[in-house]
């Protein structure tokens, strides 16, 4: 309780509506998606996706209204608690994990399965603005003051990679890359990440599973595997083209309907609301997710501290990057690598893991008008 503070009428008052609203719009868009995803027909009662998702969402509701209420500020205080208890967590896979796929992803909780990763990317966001939250040194941050962020961001994709799981890997990564430059990089030093990074390519390539590297290359020619790893993207493809310009109308989506899509209440879900409601819905949820992160932008513009601006950014960041690789990937422009479609996809501990991040923001434009 000491954590929450002026907890008056000006809170209410000065409650970011217009966020809270963006994100009921987007939750709306994804509660129609997944009872699409598994509709079973007319005669058909809900399916059991579509009432836990509805769960997860008051479940959600309720965590974001916590971390509004919680002034911010504190968090800073436990950035590196946090961190810590999320490595532990992803360290628990190899001993409690539960595997799908190929992959040790969850921690079994009886009613509810704990996807660490989730908590990872708030922990490494929160721990990475911690560290950078000093005014940077004159001439802008060196490569010798990215040692320690490279330690603090390489434990965590590491231990993700072990799982394995390549796109929350690379988000982690695109999160700190974001913060840091948002952090005030000095050019020599971005110019020496870039060419670290095109130089640790191959490296990367000899350490990724076989099924990932194949999917890396039927990305450039998918009909060379049609029914192998190119048969996601084909299938997604074929989806959001046939939607057309208004869609086939709600429930009326043939690829779901007839199961040709694969993970189509998650991964690709993207593909079965184009497929329903065409280029016109694709351009009101882009537009939705466009809205979203401009407010974190001007969250992060109208901050009182470096703390809270560079928190509010990389909270956007963290609906930027999974919203514009999920889209890319379900459209073919970029390789299938498993990400989920923040606010939208099936799913407990993304959908409150991101609710908490929205929950956040709201408490930092909140208090800038509190002190």
């Amino acid at each position: 309780m000491a954590l929450i503070a002026g907890l008056d009428r000006r809170i209410i008052y000065h409650f970011d509506w217009t966020l809270l609203a963006i994100v009921l719009g987007v939750l709306g868009i994804g509660m129609l998606s997944v009872l699409s995803a598994s509709y079973g027909g007319p005669h058909s009662s809900f399916h059991p996706l579509v009432v836990r998702q509805l769960m997860w969402i008051a479940a959600g509701l309720a965590v974001m209204l916590v971390a509004a209420l919680i002034d911010y500020r504190a968090l800073s205080t436990y950035a590196y608690l946090l961190y810590f208890v999320a490595l532990a967590l992803l360290g628990a896979l190899s001993v409690v994990g539960h595997s799908t796929m190929g992959a040790r992803r969850w921690i079994a909780l009886g009613f509810f399965h704990l996807e660490p990763s989730e908590v990872v990317k708030l922990a490494l966001v929160l721990v990475m603005v911690r560290y950078l939250r000093e005014e940077p040194p004159k001439g802008g941050i060196r490569l010798l003051q990215l040692i320690v962020p490279a330690v603090l961001v390489l434990i965590p994709v590491g231990l993700v990679l072990k799982e394995p799981d390549l796109g929350t890997a690379l988000i982690m990564l695109a999160l700190a890359a974001t913060l840091i430059f948002a952090g005030g990089l000095n050019l020599r030093a971005l110019l020496g990440l870039a060419l670290a990074g095109m130089l640790a390519a191959p490296i990367g390539w000899h350490y990724m599973k076989p099924y990932q590297r194949q999917r890396l290359v039927s990305f450039l020619n998918p009909q060379s595997d049609p029914l192998g790893a190119g048969y996601h993207v084909i299938q997604s493809e074929i989806a959001i083209g046939s939607g057309g310009e208004w869609g086939k109308g709600f429930l009326k989506g043939t690829q779901a309907r007839l199961n040709f899509l694969p993970e189509q209440s998650t991964d690709f879900i993207f593909s079965v609301f184009a497929e329903e409601w065409g280029f016109a819905g694709s351009l009101v949820l882009i537009g939705l997710y466009t809205a979203l992160i401009a407010r974190g932008v001007y969250i992060a513009r109208h901050a009182r501290d470096r703390f809270g601006a560079l928190l509010a950014i990389g909270l956007a960041a963290l609906v930027f990057w999974q919203v514009a690789i999920n889209i890319a990937m379900a459209c073919g422009i970029l390789p299938v690598v498993g990400l989920t479609l923040p606010l939208v996809s099936y799913g407990g501990s993304s959908l409150i893991a991101m609710m908490a991040a929205m929950g956040v923001l709201i408490s930092i434009n909140t208090r800038r008008y509190l002190f």
